[in-house]
């Protein structure tokens, strides 16, 4: 394995795990939708020069621009905006756990439309998700009394469901992505812009000078970082392993950020949410598996010789 790919994979390991914290942080004195909508919008400032550097700043045609509309719509305005916005009321630790579950809702999804058939291995997932569901509130059942924290689950169930669609639109049209960081750049430009939008429009107080250095810090982080570094590297991955080897490092992402949040933010970890956390990425990886999934292209081929 070369370095760049080592180095790849420590880049989507650990700042894709360190998201969810960046999120909690940003949101401690910026309202979410400004938190998202800046996130998206220095993104797209930093692939600008980039583009323009490398002379691939152009329009891409109406029938693609429709598709990274819907793209962005669903996976950044709709699934990390609402993340966001979720954020304010649950905990990071929490929101990368219940976040975890997205493959089992696309998976349904996608099984009742036809893309995915049910197996015993598929139902043996299932169950296990399910359990790891029970166990994240066995002990916190009072919680659900509280209506800022049920408001910050069903934001976030929306939230998994924007991003599971969009993960199935993007399996049914067979989107290509020949121009990945211009097309990326279409996303995180309008999702920035739209997110502003509701920022100015739902924030109920814009006092710009109450946001703390450690709020404004997060946001740039989400933006280099989260959005485009990671973005880089995940798809240069996808190049060097194979897809459902690159998979395996969300499962990596939940323990990392649970494990940061422990940390950093001191949010308690309980016994019963580790084996929340245990059930849940069990059910996801069993769901997800496939033959070679853990045998890499350069064993492979050593193997073959």
């Amino acid at each position: 394995m070369s370095s760049k790919t080592i180095i790849a994979i420590f880049v989507v390991a650990i700042v894709w795990g360190t998201t969810f914290l960046g999120i909690k942080i940003g949101v401690e004195t910026v309202p979410p939708w400004f938190v998202a909508g800046l996130r998206q919008f220095l993104a797209s400032l930093v692939l600008l020069p980039i583009l323009i550097y490398t002379k691939n700043l152009k329009w891409i045609g109406w029938r693609n621009f429709r598709i990274q509309i819907t793209l962005s719509s669903l996976m950044l305005v709709g699934a990390n905006g609402l993340t966001t916005v979720a954020e304010e009321n649950l905990t990071s630790s929490l929101t990368s756990l219940i976040s975890a579950l997205s493959p089992i809702f696309i998976f349904v999804a996608s099984m009742a439309i036809g893309m995915e058939k049910f197996t015993y291995r598929t139902m043996a997932g299932l169950l296990m998700g399910f359990f790891g569901v029970l166990f994240i509130f066995w002990d916190g059942i009072n919680d659900l009394m509280n209506p800022s924290y049920r408001l910050g689950l069903l934001i976030l169930i929306i939230a998994i469901m924007s991003w599971g669609l969009g993960t199935i639109y993007t399996k049914k049209i067979n989107v290509k992505n020949n121009n990945l960081f211009l097309n990326l750049f279409y996303q995180f430009a309008f999702a920035g812009i739209i997110q502003l939008i509701f920022a100015f429009s739902f924030s109920e107080t814009i006092d710009i000078s109450a946001w703390s250095v450690k709020s404004i810090s997060a946001i740039i982080y989400l933006a280099v970082f989260g959005s485009v570094l990671a973005f880089f590297s995940y798809h240069y991955l996808l190049r060097t392993l194979l897809p459902t080897q690159v998979s395996i490092l969300s499962y990596v992402n939940t323990i990392i950020s649970i494990f940061i949040s422990w940390l950093i933010l001191g949010e308690t970890i309980s016994t019963k949410f580790i084996i929340a956390t245990a059930c849940i990425i069990s059910g996801v990886f069993i769901i997800n598996y496939k033959p070679g999934m853990l045998k890499f292209r350069l064993m492979q081929k050593y193997l073959k010789r």
